[in-house]
């Protein structure tokens, strides 16, 4: 490691931690696309953690929407018709499948299949 790694590494901001640490967790799950190497109109596989989960209605019909980070970037996930999903919570570890798409210029992934994943110390 070079000297300019080490002191970047030492004043490193909290958040480019872990950010790093979520890319180096999301990595080691096999199969899975960085967030922000996912390309339109493609099935995917992502793994990451959720920052938030809301619930908001879509032409009337309830839909909770999440936000998934793998430390690249940021994906949305959007259940149709769904008010609430046991173990869907923010802090959550997830790996998802599904078809991307961008909405309004974010990857969107509409009812994706998911598989909750432990938490660090579970």
């Amino acid at each position: 490691m070079s000297l300019r790694e080490v002191l970047h590494r030492a004043f490193e901001s909290q958040s480019e931690i872990e950010a790093a640490e979520e890319r180096a967790e999301a990595t080691q799950t096999v199969g899975c696309v960085a967030v922000d190497k996912l390309s339109d109109r493609h099935h995917v596989s992502v793994s990451g953690v959720l920052r938030s989960v809301t619930l908001r209605p879509r032409e009337g019909v309830p839909a909770l929407e999440a936000e998934l980070y793998d430390g690249s970037g940021t994906l949305d996930l959007v259940w149709l018709g769904r008010r609430a999903i046991a173990g869907i919570n923010p802090g959550r570890r997830l790996r998802i499948e599904g078809f991307v798409c961008d909405i309004a210029g974010r990857p969107t992934v509409f009812n994706p299949r998911y598989e909750l994943r432990p938490r660090p110390g579970e």
